[in-house]
């Protein structure tokens, strides 16, 4: 993949960007979703997550607010969630 140029890119870096991640309604899902966004944003913490739990409890839906410092930081964080076995879907 081509590097975007900082002129075409739609996010200034640094800014606060938020995520959206949901799975499977599990007692570790939080704490796996944090430890994972704590490897590409050491700055996260717990004031800046937000949990929904779905209608039927089924489902967990989370948004992470991260310090994005770059595009490629934030390729990396949403290949890293994308490929965890407890995420369906990020946003």
């Amino acid at each position: 993949m081509q590097p975007i140029p900082p002129v075409d890119s739609l996010i200034e870096y640094p800014s606060d960007f938020p995520i959206k991640v949901m799975g499977a309604t599990h007692e570790d899902f939080a704490a796996t979703v944090v430890d994972v966004v704590l490897e590409y944003d050491p700055t996260f913490h717990l004031g800046r997550l937000e949990v929904r739990p779905s209608a039927k409890g089924n489902y967990t839906g989370l948004t992470v607010m991260v310090r994005a410092t770059s595009r490629a930081q934030l390729d990396d964080l949403y290949r890293a969630l994308s490929g965890h076995p407890m995420v369906k879907i990020v946003m």
